[in-house]
């Protein structure tokens, strides 16, 4: 992974899957550039894009906390 996962969950769902960023990438539409970026935490993602990583990664019940907001 290109950056560090700032979220266990995240990095666990990451994992569980097999997913490499291009891979996430690919599968929600956006580039790899901006899935590292959301997933280090270095930005917020939109709300369509917290949920389509939650979706492609099988996040059930995802955390809705201030540490996982949206912009």
């Amino acid at each position: 992974m290109a950056s560090e996962v700032q979220c266990k969950a995240l990095n666990k769902a990451i994992n569980d899957n097999g997913y490499s960023y291009a891979q996430i990438a690919a599968k929600v539409g956006s580039s790899e550039q901006r899935v590292s970026d959301i997933c280090s935490g270095r930005v917020r993602p939109t709300t369509q894009e917290f949920n389509n990583l939650a979706t492609t990664l099988r996040i059930t019940n995802p955390p809705r906390d201030a540490a996982h907001a949206t912009a």
